[in-house]
């Protein structure tokens, strides 16, 4: 089997050239050229043509990873202990600060009232560093579960009339970024099959809430497809089976959902995490940039589209060469020494012209990138391709050998990471969509090592949705500011300012 020969030839590492930088692979607006480009989003946006995308898979529980293992020590430790072990062990830091802000989470009342249901007083019990009955009313079974809850449905901001959960900010931010001239706003969220039902229940009971001003959202859910699962390995890369001897069959990774994009029939899509949304009173900040990304792709289309249209019909050498500057200055496509130079006869002209068609006839994406200010997450930065094509590549540091000097080096030198936050361009000149699978760097899997049922297994995992997967495609990198990222990996990331209604940021 294909998949077992992989595991057989092993990790296979993607080879930077160098980091994109600003003026070498990344872009700067400037607040002019923003409202510029905004404008020319704004009506394909009223046109019906944007929609958002966003992974809604996973659960809550590396978010709160450090609280379970607290709540599972068998010491059952006082607060005290917990905070004289602090400054050694991340899971009792992890819970003395959550214990500590307490109060800010949107979700202390609902808390607070669980504690006082059970015959205590939550405010004596805080005041006193009991911990643990507010431990167990978030995560226990009888409780709140929220480890066990998908990250959409936990609340994440406070305001006046009550928090919402991450999931009900993607619609409030929806209504001011993919909103048509028929108030219709189009959204997708993927999740996964435990948790499908609870995120239409929540739909069902908010979505009315923020339709009230006008806004109608078309959503639709999707799981990833039983086809996209990939065999586990033993450590001799023979087929790791199940108890009833059945072939162990594992999702394949977000790369995975690279089918679900393909079947929204989107057009203009924005691709977002789910953790990854601001309090309400940033939001004109992100919707700022956000619009200005939609506008930098509209105006590349009808460049790339003109350009495709005239070189199909009678392309002359001053076209093709035209177009071969755009492609490398404007989209980074830098092509290989053999078709740098200027076509000196029909055969050569003809075959540069097929090379720029095909350079530029291929799926569109402008992606956020922000100063690297020690966030984890891949970055921007310049490969190869096989025939001497060199791009603009979102690279994750597993994809990387970091036992070159050289590699490393050039990792350790990224100005800006990738913040998950793009648009993309799905479908051709003629409204057709792009055959996204067509686009795929198949050898840039991922193989990790996994635990199950007390045996060791490899584990394969697609090429990512924004690496591997979109590696092929023409991209763009505009930067954009760190106050547009907002992720919250961590419960304790909710008590940082941006997540605060009235902190300073």
């Amino acid at each position: 089997m294909a998949q077992l020969g992989i595991f057989r030839e092993g990790q296979k590492f993607t080879r930077l050239e160098r980091a994109c930088t600003l003026n070498d692979g990344i872009v700067r607006l400037s607040p002019p050229e923003m409202e510029s480009l905004s404008a020319s989003y704004a009506a394909a946006r009223e046109s019906g043509r944007a929609m958002e995308f966003i992974p809604a898979s996973g659960a809550a529980t590396r978010m709160f990873k450090g609280l379970v293992a607290v709540r599972l020590r068998a010491d059952r430790p006082a607060f005290a202990v917990l905070a004289k072990e602090a400054s050694q062990n991340a899971d009792a830091k992890e819970t003395v600060d959550w214990f500590n802000g307490l109060r800010g989470f949107a979700f202390f009342g609902e808390l607070s009232r669980l504690v006082s249901r059970n015959g205590k007083d939550a405010e004596e019990l805080y005041a006193a560093k009991e911990y643990r009955p507010f431990l167990e009313a978030m995560l226990s079974p009888e409780g709140l579960h929220y480890a066990d809850r998908p990250k959409a449905l936990i609340p994440f901001h406070r305001y006046p009339d009550g928090s919402r959960t991450s999931l009900e900010e993607h619609l409030a931010e929806a209504a001011g970024l993919v909103r048509d001239r028929e108030g219709i706003c189009r959204l997708h969220f993927t999740v996964s099959p435990d948790h499908e039902r609870d995120i239409h229940a929540m739909l069902d009971t908010v979505r009315g809430k923020y339709e009230a001003a006008g806004a109608q959202f078309e959503i639709g859910l999707s799981q990833q497809r039983p086809s996209t699962d990939t065999l586990a390995a033993d450590q001799e890369n023979a087929p790791q089976r199940n108890a009833d001897n059945s072939l162990c069959l594992r999702p394949g990774g977000h790369g995975a959902l690279l089918e679900n994009l393909f079947h929204t029939g989107g057009d203009i899509v924005f691709i977002k995490n789910i953790d990854n949304v601001a309090h309400e009173r940033l939001r004109p900040e992100v919707l700022a940039n956000r619009n200005a990304l939609g506008g930098y792709l509209v105006r590349m289309q009808e460049r790339i589209f003109a350009y495709l249209g005239r070189l199909r019909d009678m392309p002359d050498a001053n076209l093709i060469e035209e177009a071969a500057h755009f492609a490398e200055h404007r989209l980074g496509a830098v092509p290989p020494d053999s078709m740098r130079e200027p076509a000196t006869d029909s055969m050569a002209l003809a075959a540069k012209a097929a090379f720029v068609i095909k350079t530029l006839d291929r799926p569109l994406r402008v992606c956020a990138m922000v100063k690297n200010e020690g966030e984890p997450g891949g970055g921007p930065f310049w490969v190869r391709a096989k025939d001497g094509t060199m791009r603009p590549q979102i690279v994750e540091s597993a994809q990387v050998d970091m036992g070159s000097s050289q590699q490393r080096k050039i990792v350790e030198s990224a100005t800006h990471f990738n913040p998950v936050d793009m648009v993309c361009g799905l479908r051709d000149g003629k409204g057709e969509l792009y055959k996204l699978q067509d686009f795929v760097d198949t050898e840039a899997y991922f193989i990790t090592i996994k635990a199950k049922d007390g045996k060791t297994m490899k584990a394969l995992e697609l090429p990512g949705l924004w690496n591997g997967s979109m590696a092929f495609w023409n991209t763009v990198f505009v930067e954009v500011p760190v106050g547009t990222f907002n992720p919250v990996k961590t419960v304790n990331d909710l008590l940082r300012p941006n997540h605060q209604a009235g902190a300073p940021v």
